[in-house]
C-alpha cells in the first residue's frame, strides 16, 4: 500500500468532519426545501459498489420526484428531475450527504465515482481496477468531462487515477471540481441530465 492511502484517509475523516460543521445550516436549508418541495424521503439511498467491491448504501439529497405511470413504473428521470433537484444539482449540493459516507469509511473525497451495483457484471478486467482504491465524490473523470465522455473514456480515466494516486493529484481534482462547480462545466451530457445506463464496452479498451 503506498504511503499516501493510510494519510488520505485520515485527511478525509479530519475534513469530512468540518465540513459537515460547517456546510450544516445548507444542509438544513435543503432538507426543509426537499420535504416542502415533494413528497418523499429526503436522502436518497442506494447500494453501490466500494473498494474491492464491497457493497455501501450512498447518500445524496433526493433530487427527482416520485411520480409514475398509469402502470406503476418511475417515470424517465428527465420527467422526475425537480426544479429544487436541478439546482442542487448543478451547485453540488445533493452530493453533501456523502460527507457521512467518507466518515463511515465508505468514500474517500477523491477516487472513481461509485456507480451502480449492477454494472459490476459488465467491466472488463482492466474497468474493474477501478475498484482497488476507495471510491470519491469526485474524481479524475468527473474533473475530465463528467457527464459529457463515454463510459469508455471514463473508466480510462479511473484506472489512470488508480495507477497514478498522489497527494499533488487529488490537489489538483479539488481545484479543478471547485472551478467546475463554479462555472457548471461537465455536469450534464448532450441529451440528458444523466448519463444513459451502462451495460458493456462496445469498443476495445
Amino acid at each position: 500500500m503506498k504511503p499516501y492511502l493510510v494519510v488520505k484517509k485520515g485527511i478525509d475523516w479530519v475534513i469530512a468532519f468540518l465540513l459537515i460543521f460547517l456546510a450544516s445550516p445548507i444542509m438544513v436549508a435543503a432538507t426543509i426545501a426537499i420535504k416542502i418541495g415533494s413528497k418523499g424521503p429526503i436522502l436518497f439511498r442506494q447500494k453501490r459498489p466500494g473498494k474491492n467491491g464491497k457493497i455501501f448504501t450512498v447518500y445524496k439529497f433526493r433530487t427527482m420526484s416520485l411520480e409514475t405511470d398509469q402502470d406503476g413504473n418511475l417515470l424517465p428521470d428527465l420527467l422526475r428531475m425537480t426544479g429544487l433537484g436541478s439546482f442542487l444539482r448543478k451547485c453540488s449540493i445533493d452530493e453533501l450527504p456523502q460527507l457521512f459516507n467518507i466518515l463511515k469509511g465508505d468514500m474517500s473525497f477523491i477516487g472513481p465515482r461509485p456507480l451502480l451495483v449492477q454494472y459490476l457484471e459488465y467491466y472488463t478486467p482492466e474497468q474493474n481496477r477501478r475498484h482497488e482504491v476507495v471510491p470519491g465524490i469526485s474524481g479524475w473523470a468527473q474533473v475530465n468531462g463528467r457527464n459529457t465522455i463515454s463510459w469508455e473514456e471514463k473508466f480510462r480515466y479511473d484506472v489512470w487515477y488508480v495507477d497514478h494516486i498522489s497527494l499533488m493529484l487529488d490537489v489538483k481534482i479539488v481545484f479543478r471540481t471547485i472551478k467546475n462547480v463554479l462555472v457548471r462545466e461537465g455536469i450534464n451530457n448532450s441529451q440528458n441530465d444523466t448519463m444513459p445506463m451502462f451495460s458493456g464496452s462496445t469498443l476495445d479498451v
